[in-house]
C-alpha cells in the first residue's frame, strides 16, 4: 500500500467504480463513497454497478487485499485524505442538458469534511467554469479552509474502461496553482502516461473540445454515408481512403452507422452551444453536428419503410440493446430511441442482448425480451442490428433466414457487410453501402 496515500472517490457508478478499483490496484488505500446503501453493499461484496470487462475481478482482489472499501459515510471517508476525487457520471436529461446537482451537492457536503491541505480532483464531466463555482461554494461555508481544486477529465470508454485507465494516451491536469499541479502530477505519477498541465478552465474546455471533435467526425461520416446510399457509393471504402490519408489518420471515428448515443458527446456539444449563446457568439458548426446526429437514427425507419411500405403491424427484432458492446447499460442507447420510433408507428418489437441489465429492462415494458437470437427471428418481418456484439457475426444465418417471415436484415453497424448475405436470400441493408449483397 502506498504510504500516506489514502484517497476518497466520491460518486460510484461507471466512472467511480473504475477509478476507485484501478487506484486501489495501483497501491492506494481507497474509500469509495456513494449515497446508495444498496450499491455500497453490492460493491463491498464484489459486485460492480455496471458490467465492464475485468472490473469485477479487480474489485474483488483489491477488496480482499484490504486496499478498497465503500461507504455512505462521507466524514469517515475523508478523514486522513490528501486527495478526494469526484467521479459522478454527470446526468443529462432527454435533451442532453447537464444536471449538475449531484456533483454540486456532493462537493458541498465534502467541503464540510475536507482536511487542511487537501486537494479535490474533479473528474466528472462538467461545464467550463464549474470548478471555480465549486471552490466558491466551499469557501463560502468554510472561508478559512486551506484546500485547492484540480480538474482531470475522465477519458474512459465503455467496454474498455479498465484498459484506458491503466494505459491512457495522456492525462490532462488543470489547476490554477503550480503547487497543486505538482502534487496532482505526482499523484498520477503511478500511471505511465504524459501529463499535460494547464489552468482549470483550459482543462474543462479540453474535454468539451475533444468530445465535440469526435462528435463532428461521427456526424461527418454519417452525412457522407447517407449521401453514398443515395448515389450507390460505398461509404466503407470512402472511410478507408480517408483514414489512410496522413493528414487525417487511422484512429478517427469515420465509419458510418447510427447516431452517437449515451449522452456524453451530445452533452459537450450542448455545453458549447449554450456557451456561444451566453457569449453572443454563433456556433453554426456545433448546431450542424447536433442536427445531423438527431436525425441519424431515423435511418432504420426509412430503410424499413422503403422495403415494407409501412412498419405498422410488423414484427421487428432488435439485435443489441446496450449503449455499446461489452457493457450492460441501456442508458441513452440508440436502440431505445429506435424502438420508441418503431413502436409509435405500430411495429411489434422484440429484442435480444447478451448483457442488458435486467433492472434497466424493467423500465422498458414495451420491449419483449428474447433469450436468444433464433427465437427472436422466428416469424420476424425484419431484424435490425443496433449494437455490434461480436457474437452476432457467428450466428447461423441460414437458420435465421428459415425462421423469419421475411428475411430483411438492417445492419446499422455494417458488421455483416462482408458476409454477402444478399447471396443467401436476405434483403440486406447496411449504412452507406446501399441495399443488396454487400461487398
Amino acid at each position: 500500500m502506498r504510504e500516506d496515500q489514502k484517497v476518497s472517490v466520491v460518486g460510484i457508478w461507471h466512472l467511480g467504480s473504475v477509478y476507485s478499483t484501478c487506484l486501489a490496484n495501483l497501491g492506494y488505500e481507497v474509500v469509495g463513497v456513494d449515497p446508495d446503501p444498496r450499491r455500497v453493499k453490492d460493491l463491498n461484496s464484489g459486485m460492480p454497478p455496471i458490467f465492464e470487462p475485468g472490473l469485477e475481478e479487480l474489485l474483488t482482489s483489491n477488496i480482499e487485499a484490504g486496499r478498497l472499501k465503500y461507504t455512505t459515510d462521507m466524514a469517515s471517508a475523508l478523514t486522513g485524505c490528501r486527495f478526494a476525487m469526484v467521479t459522478f457520471d454527470t446526468p443529462v436529461d432527454d435533451n442532453d442538458d447537464v444536471d449538475l446537482s449531484p456533483v454540486l451537492n456532493a462537493c458541498q457536503e465534502m467541503g464540510g469534511y475536507l482536511e487542511s491541505g487537501s486537494i479535490m480532483i474533479i473528474s466528472s464531466q462538467v461545464p467550463v467554469g464549474t470548478c471555480d463555482r465549486i471552490k466558491s461554494l466551499i469557501k463560502q461555508s468554510r472561508p478559512s479552509l486551506d484546500f485547492d481544486i484540480a480538474y482531470s477529465p475522465e477519458n474512459l470508454r465503455l467496454g474498455k474502461a479498465v484498459e484506458y485507465f491503466q494505459k491512457p494516451d495522456r492525462i490532462v491536469i488543470g489547476a490554477d496553482s503550480s503547487a497543486t499541479l505538482d502534487k496532482v502530477e505526482a499523484f498520477f505519477g503511478v500511471i505511465p502516461a504524459p501529463k499535460l498541465r494547464m489552468n482549470l478552465r483550459t482543462a474543462e474546455m479540453t474535454k468539451h473540445a475533444l468530445n465535440a471533435f469526435i462528435a463532428t467526425s461521427i456526424s461527418f461520416a454519417n452525412e457522407i454515408a447517407n449521401l453514398c446510399d443515395e448515389v450507390g457509393a460505398d461509404a466503407l471504402k470512402v472511410a478507408q481512403a480517408l483514414r489512410s490519408e496522413s493528414r487525417i489518420g487511422g484512429k478517427l471515428p469515420l465509419l458510418p452507422g447510427l447516431a452517437f448515443a449515451g449522452g456524453t458527446l451530445a452533452r459537450d456539444l450542448k455545453v458549447l452551444k449554450k456557451l456561444g449563446e451566453d457569449s453572443g457568439y454563433e456556433a453554426p458548426l456545433i448546431n450542424a453536428v447536433l442536427t445531423v446526429n438527431q436525425r441519424q437514427n431515423r435511418l432504420v425507419m426509412r430503410k424499413l419503410e422503403r422495403i415494407h411500405g409501412s412498419v405498422k403491424g410488423l414484427k421487428v427484432g432488435i439485435l443489441g440493446l446496450t449503449y455499446k458492446p461489452d457493457t450492460s447499460t441501456l442508458r441513452r442507447s440508440a436502440a431505445i430511441e429506435i424502438i420508441k420510433d418503431l413502436s409509435d408507428k405500430g411495429a411489434i418489437i422484440g429484442a435480444y442482448d447478451p448483457k442488458a441489465d435486467p433492472q434497466e429492462m424493467l423500465r422498458h415494458k414495451e420491449i419483449a425480451r428474447y433469450s436468444d437470437p433464433y427465437s427472436l427471428a422466428k416469424g420476424a418481418d425484419a431484424l435490425v442490428i443496433v449494437t455490434d456484439w461480436p457474437e452476432f457475426k457467428d450466428l447461423d444465418f441460414d437458420l435465421i433466414k428459415s425462421l423469419m417471415k421475411k428475411p430483411v436484415l438492417i445492419d446499422a453497424k455494417n458488421m455483416l457487410y462482408d458476409r454477402r448475405l444478399g447471396t443467401k436470400g436476405f434483403i440486406y441493408s447496411g449504412v452507406g453501402v446501399g441495399e443488396g449483397e454487400g461487398e
